[in-house]
């Protein structure tokens, strides 16, 4: 055993040993401070000369927004995807990306293969809806200006403005040869984070089930009135589906977990190259159930927040997570203002879970560094695998392109024309004369899509000319070819069923709104199906909170 002395002699020497250190060090660190404080001013002034020089002598007229902004584009390229410039013009953009508010007559606005702008869907008890404006309108003229040849994006910034602001739309209704004008004033949008909830019945129990889209301002608040509507209606489980929601506000995040956890429970944790970055959120309110079972719904589109809720509620026990592996963003980030009313949303830490696991999908620095995707194969274990994993079928391609394309908009504009409003959505379903009409229709408007295989005999073919196999195997290639040519009416009836929810989808949004397309939805949904199969094993899925 030492003597107090040797233990005092040692503990001297070591802060003698430290002091030193600590000595040497700091005029070490001091001049790495120094050059990159030189370094970063170096490379500014070099930046500000060249482009004088550029403005000055250069033969043409240089554009400077433009030039600085591909300037700026180019420098956060070489980040991450999720740190962004917003210019004034666009602030708008980031203030409803983080509030999910705006000013303007809230509807979605799209381009068809003519270049005309239509409403793609008007949301429900919003100026759009209730002027009277319907899905497949084209939009000709705002006040005194004509829209044609305008994009999306121009035509979004001329709906959006300060509420209370009116203005004159003038739109032409497909069938009808007289244009029509709407009388619009703008107002605050909040687009709804939870557009949906209701009622699962089943055979042994009824859950509850709540669609949250994204996490903006006050949707822990939309939440909670949620769960206890559901609760009255006799709801004695929940599921929250999570699937296709990108994220949003951390502390809505924790709000959201609060509900289900106890108070002073830590959720998440923040780490970032300084101080300021670095937090731990912890719940803070006493929690409005901490024994209702639970079911969250993820998929590969699940990110950010959703995966810091699903994620806190596995490793916290309190959940029970179906779906698919999510997307893998653990990548805080934070608004800067900039002069003349600009902002910058940066990357500023990387975010852990209770359990200590950050579930960033991809290393952007060392990805850069390699100049190579090969590392995408390695971080693709982030995320948050699902206690149950479901497997989907792959959406076939001709269905991509047939939700997408203006033949289904036009057919759904028809089918609203002709019919009286709809039955309970429950109740809704696609005739087999709906389903003839779009295919006949489809085939008279020219509906095409890409097919992979013929993309790929296309790439065989150019290969077997250039290395002198062709001419042999031209039967085959011929033979091959012609079984690979479009067949519309075979591929209408090889994928009847998935085309046939897409043609619900497409009707109910127009007399229902984005509620009713949720709901439509949850029709032969398998992870429903799975959600409510283990609700109804409660010994098996009881909370540990």
């Amino acid at each position: 055993m030492k003597k107090t002395s040797d233990y005092r002699f040692s503990t001297l020497t070591r802060r003698i040993l430290v002091g030193l250190l600590l000595l040497f060090t700091l005029p070490v660190f001091h001049l790495h401070a120094q050059d990159h404080a030189f370094e970063v001013a170096k490379h500014l002034d070099v930046f500000n000369a060249l482009y004088r020089e550029l403005d000055l002598f250069y033969v043409d007229s240089i554009d400077v927004h433009r030039s600085i902004l591909i300037g700026i584009d180019a420098m956060l390229e070489d980040l991450d995807p999720y740190t962004e410039y917003y210019s004034e013009e666009d602030m708008g953009d980031l203030k409803m990306m983080t509030t999910g508010k705006y000013g303007g007559i809230g509807s979605i606005i799209r381009m068809k293969k003519d270049s005309t702008v239509i409403i793609g869907e008007p949301y429900a008890n919003m100026p759009a809806a209730e002027a009277g404006l319907q899905v497949g309108d084209i939009l000709l003229q705002i006040d005194t200006i004509n829209l044609k040849g305008k994009v999306t994006s121009e035509v979004s910034e001329l709906l959006r403005g300060e509420p209370g602001t009116t203005f004159t739309l003038t739109v032409q209704r497909p069938g009808e040869s007289q244009t029509r004008q709407f009388r619009l004033t703008r107002r605050n949008i909040k687009v709804p984070a939870i557009p949906y909830y209701g009622l699962i019945p089943s055979a042994t129990s009824t859950p509850g089930y709540i669609s949250l889209t994204q996490f903006t301002e006050g949707c822990s608040q939309e939440l909670a009135a949620a769960i206890t509507a559901l609760k009255e209606q006799g709801s004695t489980s929940l599921i929250l589906d999570l699937r296709g929601n990108g994220g949003g506000l951390i502390s809505e995040a924790v709000n959201i977990v609060n509900l289900f956890v106890k108070k002073d429970t830590k959720i998440v944790e923040t780490k970032g190259k300084i101080v300021t970055a670095n937090a731990t959120y912890t719940t803070r309110h006493d929690p409005l159930d901490t024994h209702i079972p639970l079911v969250i719904l993820v998929n590969g589109s699940s990110a950010s927040a959703s995966e810091i809720v699903s994620g806190a509620l596995q490793d916290l026990h309190r959940a029970t997570i179906i779906g698919t592996r999510t997307y893998g963003k653990g990548l805080v980030q934070s608004t800067r203002q900039l002069p003349y009313n600009g902002g910058l949303k940066l990357t500023t830490a990387k975010y852990y879970l209770p359990s200590g696991r950050c579930i960033q999908a991809i290393d952007y620095k060392q990805r850069r560094e390699a100049k190579t995707d090969q590392l995408a194969a390695r971080d693709s274990l982030g995320g948050i695998l699902p206690d149950i994993v479901m497997k989907h079928d792959t959406l076939a391609n001709m269905l991509y392109y047939l939700s997408n394309d203006d033949v289904l908009v036009d057919w759904g504009t028809h089918y609203m024309q002709t019919h009286t409003p709809l039955p309970a959505v429950k109740d809704f379903q696609i005739t087999d004369a709906d389903f003839d009409e779009l295919r006949q229709m489809a085939k008279e408007a020219g509906f095409k899509y890409d097919r992979l295989s013929e993309k790929r005999l296309e790439d065989l073919k150019r290969m077997a000319k250039f290395e002198g196999y062709y001419d042999d195997a031209k039967p085959e290639f011929d033979a091959l070819e012609k079984k690979l040519e479009h067949n519309l009416d075979r591929d209408f009836t090889i994928h009847q069923r998935d085309i046939r929810k897409i043609m619900a989808q497409e009707v109910v949004k127009r007399f229902a709104f984005q509620a009713g397309s949720v709901e439509e939805s949850l029709k032969d949904d398998e992870d429903i199906q799975k959600a409510v199969e283990v609700l109804s094993k409660p010994s098996e899925n009881q909370p540990t909170q």
